[in-house]
């Protein structure tokens, strides 16, 4: 076992924790707990935002679906990027000025309707959910890659630093938590890949492995760590095959393994369909995830908030340029991920693979890895945070002046599902959850923050109807494609990519609804307009 793994871990926890603890001073109030008294500065936000966004599904998800499907997948780091694009455009600035702290507390100002924000409420809890449980599940699976440990200790381990992180400093300790988990995440995948780049130029390797048909050998028994099926044989965890040198090694069906060129050429796997309905949930899901949103109340006005939003966009690019390396590099180092499916490890295992197990290849594994931990915490802390603002407002307090106790309930409260979901999903592939969670918060929040923002006539009646709709269509497909049975076809596509046709649905159900129900348009509604767009300086 490499020597510098459990070393480099536990300094990534104790740094994380002294931070936490040393943000605990400035917290103070629930405001702090919230927002952070709304008084980050764009440069700390910014770092902090990507420190959040750049999640398991960026930091291992990526490149393990360059590796395995090549650059049809591509369009993961690009709407992921772009996303915030967006953003920037139709959303930050206005959201900030709502002066709300959460989501339900957006659709409280803006149409005033008690059923939509207890709608909004869920919905909150369900991305949060579905968000959180792939990066612990990311944590689990780093902990047994590097350690052979088991992997509810490093879901466990992950989800207590959180819960406790949140806890006790909120918004206010978990911002300088962040920022430097995103500059730790950065150098954990730039500084490797300058070595493995050279590595790589002198070994003079072609960017391909072998043509399909090619023949390995397996020298060792091979042990099953999961059931499967073998050559149409039945085959329990724990089971020990053996082959003979020279065997073919069976194919893994859930693991599309091309060795051929193909997989540089596009257009091979999926459909446009799938590919349109990827780009759309990727670019618009990004303003609607909650832990992402509940960032700009932390400003300190709205022009704050889009000067945060455009450094985004430059730290966010530039770290999704090292993924996708990563997972071309590979393809050359670490082929035979592709026959065990398990493709998210080819960041934790490349450095090793292609350096050695000299001290240069164990020292970059360790950075790697302590990186990856670093993903999980950033991401898991703000997610944790949106959803135990929500649980706060809206289910504790209820209408009464909370505490900071009834915060740190919530936060507790919050982190119990997907801690005990986490350890009963260790085989979910991360990015393919984190990209659904994308196409529900696409089909949910994005037409409402866009509509409510921009449009005037939009009423509490078709928000509520173009939620349900979109949003519960989203959430539809979800469930049955983490728990209903294997699709194919156009079903597979529809259901394994809904954000094509959930999104639409969801912005037409919400204008059609509205424009039915015109005389539900509230009557302060040019007051509230003028309080989005009019910026602070303007104000009396």
């Amino acid at each position: 076992m490499n020597p510098y793994l459990v070393p480099g871990l536990i300094v990534v926890i104790l740094v994380t924790v002294g931070i936490g603890v040393y943000g605990l001073r400035f917290a103070r109030t629930t405001s702090d707990f919230l927002v952070a008294s709304r008084s980050v500065s764009p440069a700390w936000n910014a770092a902090a935002i990507s420190g959040e966004y750049l999640s398991a599904a960026s930091f291992l998800g990526v490149a393990g679906l360059i590796l395995r499907y090549g650059v049809d997948v591509l369009w993961y780091p690009v709407g992921f990027a772009a996303g915030y694009l967006a953003l920037l455009l139709f959303v930050a600035a206005p959201l900030r000025r709502s002066g709300a702290f959460t989501l339900p507390d957006f659709c409280q100002v803006r149409l005033g309707s008690p059923l939509l924000r207890g709608l909004a409420s869920v919905f909150v809890v369900f991305i949060g959910c579905l968000y959180l449980v792939p990066q612990l599940q990311g944590a689990g699976l780093t902990f047994t890659t590097v350690t052979g440990g088991s992997y509810a200790w490093g879901a466990l381990l992950v989800g207590v630093v959180v819960t406790a992180n949140v806890a006790l400093g909120g918004m206010r300790a978990i911002t300088f938590v962040q920022a430097f988990q995103y500059w730790l995440k950065l150098t954990a995948l730039a500084v490797p890949v300058i070595f493995l780049a050279l590595q790589w130029q002198s070994d003079g390797r072609p960017p391909v492995t072998p043509e399909a048909g090619a023949t390995f050998q397996v020298a060792t028994t091979v042990v099953i760590e999961q059931d499967a099926t073998v050559d149409g044989i039945p085959v329990e965890k724990g089971q020990q095959l053996t082959f003979a040198a020279g065997d073919p090694v069976p194919p893994v069906s859930t693991v599309d393994a091309r060795f051929s060129a193909d997989w540089l050429l596009p257009g091979d796997d999926g459909t446009l369909f799938a590919t349109y309905s990827l780009i759309l949930a990727t670019f618009l899901g990004t303003m609607g995830l909650p832990h992402v949103l509940v960032r700009f109340y932390t400003n300190p006005d709205g022009a704050s908030a889009r000067r945060t939003t455009l450094v985004v966009l430059g730290l966010v690019g530039t770290f999704y340029l090292l993924p996708t390396l990563y997972g071309v590099l590979g393809r050359i180092y670490t082929p035979q991920l592709l026959m065990t499916g398990r493709t998210d490890a080819v960041v934790l295992l490349l450095p090793e693979a292609a350096l050695g197990g000299g001290h240069l290849g164990r020292l970059l594994g360790a950075l790697v890895t302590a990186g990856a931990l670093a993903a999980f915490l950033s991401t898991s802390s703000g997610l944790l945070t949106s959803v135990a603002g929500v649980v706060f407002t809206d289910v504790l307090r209820a209408g009464r002046s909370g505490s900071i106790r009834d915060f740190r309930l919530a936060t507790v409260l919050a982190a119990c599902l997907p801690v005990l979901l986490s350890l009963y999903v260790s085989n979910m592939d991360v990015s393919r959850v984190v990209g659904l969670a994308f196409a529900v918060a696409a089909s949910s929040f994005c037409p409402l923050l866009v509509l409510g923002i921009w449009w005037r006539r939009l009423t509490d009646v078709g928000a509520i109807a173009g939620v349900l709709a979109g949003g519960g269509a989203s959430m539809a497909a979800v469930l049955i494609t983490v728990l209903g049975p294997p699709l194919h076809g156009w079903p597979a596509d529809a259901v394994g990519q809904p954000a094509a046709w959930t999104v639409p649905l969801a912005f037409l159900v919400m204008v059609v609804g509205s424009l039915l129900t015109s005389r539900r348009v509230p009557a302060d509604v040019g007051a509230t307009m003028l309080r989005l767009h009019a910026p602070e300086a303007l104000r009396v």
